[in-house]
């Protein structure tokens, strides 16, 4: 089995930045692509960014997209999500997620394993 671990989160003003890692135990993590989601308070949880095996594709939900920047480093088992310019509705619980799939996908119903999520919070 997979196993995630988020770390990262914390405070910031908004136009501020934060990176976040997910380390993945297991030998076959660099066969998984890896996806990012967010939920916030009382909502749904939401696709927020997903990377292929090789770390060469990568997919973004348009809320991100030239704000936030996926990578990954198989060596290490990890993946991080490189967030900037974060504005007060970025604020949410952040997961990563893996999934077995080939193709990046935004479902994530796609994706077998999850993270406890770590905790970004926006300031005005």
């Amino acid at each position: 089995q997979v196993q995630l671990v988020e770390s990262g989160g914390g405070l910031v003003q908004a136009g501020g930045s934060l990176r976040l890692s997910c380390v993945a135990s297991g030998r076959a993590f660099s066969r998984h692509v890896m996806g990012w989601f967010r939920q916030a308070p009382g909502k749904e949880r939401d696709f927020v960014a997903a990377i292929s095996w090789t770390g060469g594709e990568t997919y973004y939900a348009d809320s991100v997209k030239g704000r936030f920047t996926s990578s990954r480093d198989n060596a290490k088992n990890t993946v991080y999500l490189q967030m900037n310019s974060l504005k007060r509705e970025d604020t949410a619980v952040y997961y990563c997620a893996a999934s077995s799939r080939v193709l990046l996908t935004s479902n994530e119903d796609l994706y077998d394993y999850w993270g406890l999520g770590t905790q970004v919070t926006v300031s005005s």
